[in-house]
């Protein structure tokens, strides 16, 4: 029986290499686009097809996919984001597709991109598909649990980064003490928790939650080991993230990494009403 193929639009991180063994346990046959400086080697290793591109080549992309008979896709991995300034070379559909979006943000950038695959027969699945099991676990992780006062800071951060993730800059705060020492954008989450670690003297709690109106098909917040070092390098103590709608990469070893550091690990869920809770 001939497999069914399914195609990635890839970054860069080890997303895409999950992604591609599990489908190919489920069957599928993986056809990947690899972006130049960011898609590691690895992923092109384990696929079936690939084809490297350049930001921005979207028609390349579509007569790929094309011509491989792939008829829905999933957005995977880091691009970067600094490089839409100084490394696109769109072709004539993606300088087309650039010019009519109005804000260049991730969520409206994502979308038309989705939106234009959509429009040529392409359909964009949610990216958690076939990895049900990296969506970040409710309850404490680490062996230490917040304190008191963490847990105001956590309740703070939470309606910070809800707020900021409403206007599509980020999805990660740094705060300590109800005040908010850093704000996630395009620099990325390690970025912004070397930062505002460094002004919090120690003790500052990260909080990373996804956008109110978070599109599951892309940019689903995500933690690793880095995350922890960073983390680590500027004496942070707490990281609550939303759970069941994130992504945990290396969870062992970003568990333990937390307990040598003494970095207490948490996923949190929000109620209807607006209420956190992480304790079963």
């Amino acid at each position: 029986m001939k497999k069914s193929k399914i195609g990635i639009i890839a970054g860069g991180g080890q997303f895409p290499v999950l992604f591609t063994k599990a489908a190919q346990k489920e069957g599928r046959e993986v056809v990947v686009i690899a972006h130049k400086g960011e898609t590691s080697a690895d992923l092109i290793d384990v696929s079936d097809q690939h084809l490297w591109v350049k930001l921005g080549q979207l028609g390349k992309i579509i007569k790929f996919f094309k011509q491989q008979n792939v008829s829905e896709v999933v957005f995977l991995g880091t691009i970067t984001k600094t490089r839409i300034f100084k490394e696109v070379w769109p072709d004539v559909k993606g300088l087309s597709l650039w010019n009519k979006i109005d804000t260049k943000q991730d969520d409206a950038i994502l979308r038309a991109i989705a939106d234009s695959l959509e429009q040529e027969g392409i359909a964009v699945r949610e990216s958690t598909l076939y990895l049900q099991d990296l969506l970040f676990p409710f309850g404490v992780l680490s062996k230490k649990k917040p304190n008191k006062a963490q847990v105001k800071d956590i309740k703070f951060g939470w309606e910070m980064a809800r707020s900021v993730g409403a206007l599509d800059i980020g999805q990660c705060v740094v705060v300590r003490d109800q005040s908010v020492l850093a704000v996630e954008a395009i620099e990325g989450t390690d970025a912004a928790i070397k930062r505002g670690g460094g002004l919090g003297s120690k003790d500052a709690v990260v909080v990373k939650v996804k956008k109110p109106n978070q599109d599951f098909r892309f940019d689903l917040p995500a933690i690793g080991t880095t995350t922890i070092e960073s983390m680590r390098s500027v004496g942070a103590a707490v990281l609550a993230v939303e759970a069941g709608q994130s992504l945990l990469f290396d969870r062992e070893a970003v568990v333990q990494q937390a307990n040598e550091a003494g970095i207490v690990v948490v996923g949190v869920s929000e109620d209807q009403e607006g209420n956190l809770s992480w304790r079963n």
